[in-house]
């Protein structure tokens, strides 16, 4: 007894009738409508591409808060500004002081990854904990640090007591260390992220790899700085450029702990920023802040470049 197989051919959609494609088409534009994306793109546009529009106008302007008319002056703004002097050092310090950051950063995160690689019960608590600062405020990190290094703050008890004599070092008081230890701090902050992307990439590292350089005769020490760090270049290339870049726009740790002093030595662009529009001279700010835009986008683009290279090499 024979039996015979129906098989359902499917019809070609030009071939369906009329109603079904129409309906096919109406639940395609129902399920994904592009209008869903209209309050992120104005969202976008009213706190971004606006604002950002404004700057380069008004650093053109004598815009400030004495007047009511605003009229243009051309390039008066960046002469005057280049002229004091003003804006040439609060972007020197603002790169030293990124240049700090992303050195002390990274090289936090790179040691905690290596420290709490292996999945133990210990080094999964430590992960946990390590990434609490980086949830923290900033705000709240400055002033924390900025009553811990007091003269007569904690940190110099502590050192009092295992020295058995007072000391009593103004830790934000030094022209000389204080952007360090500013530095320091910001570094301090950030370190948990620059572990979770070092961590992240010692995972991804194929055992088969160190396996084969520990069968050729490769120490554990030169397996891991021949074989796996070479391999964490996509990793430095994140980690350095988030750093530098989330460093020279950098605000709160720095207005917290020392509010750009001793002597100005700390006061980074957007401190100087802030206190100039706190002035009233809202042109010269808006100057400042174009200024600022300039470095980051002049900076970023080779840095990543040049790693981006490097990684290319490895």
């Amino acid at each position: 007894m024979s039996t015979v197989e129906k098989t359902r051919v499917p019809i070609p959609p030009a071939d369906r009738p009329a109603a079904a494609r129409r309906r096919a088409g109406t639940i395609n534009r129902r399920t994904y409508p592009a209008w869903f994306l209209l309050p992120a793109f104005t969202i976008l546009l009213v706190f971004f591409f606006l604002p950002t529009l404004f700057n380069f106008i008004y650093a053109f302007t004598d815009w400030s808060g004495f007047k009511a008319a605003i009229n243009p002056v051309g390039l008066d703004n960046f002469t005057e500004l280049a002229s004091n002097g003003s804006l040439f050092r609060a972007l020197r310090i603002t790169l030293v002081y990124a240049v700090l950051v992303a050195i002390f950063q990274n090289l936090f995160g790179f040691g905690l990854a290596v420290l709490v690689e292996r999945d133990t019960v210990l080094n999964r608590i430590a992960r946990v904990f390590l990434l609490i600062p980086v949830l923290m405020s900033a705000l709240a990190v400055g002033y924390i640090f900025q009553a811990l290094l007091k003269p007569e703050g904690s940190l110099n008890q502590l050192i009092g007591g295992v020295l058995r004599h007072p000391f009593d070092y103004a830790w934000l008081g030094d022209t000389t260390w204080t952007i360090v230890v500013v530095s320091i701090i910001h570094g301090w902050k950030w370190m948990g992220l620059s572990m979770l992307i070092y961590l992240a990439g010692l995972k991804t590292v194929p055992e088969d790899i160190i396996e084969a350089a520990r069968i050729d005769g490769s120490s554990r020490w030169n397996t891991f700085w021949r074989v796996r760090a070479p391999l964490l270049a996509p990793a430095i290339t994140f980690n350095v450029a988030t750093a530098l870049l989330g460093s020279m726009n950098g605000f709160d740790i720095v207005q917290a702990t020392t509010g750009g002093g001793p002597a100005r030595t700390t006061e980074i662009l957007n401190i100087f920023i802030f206190r100039t529009f706190g002035q009233g001279l809202f042109a010269q700010a808006t100057t400042m802040s174009l200024m600022l835009f300039l470095m980051v986008a002049l900076l970023a683009f080779p840095v990543i470049y040049l790693l981006r290279k490097r990684e290319e090499v490895l």
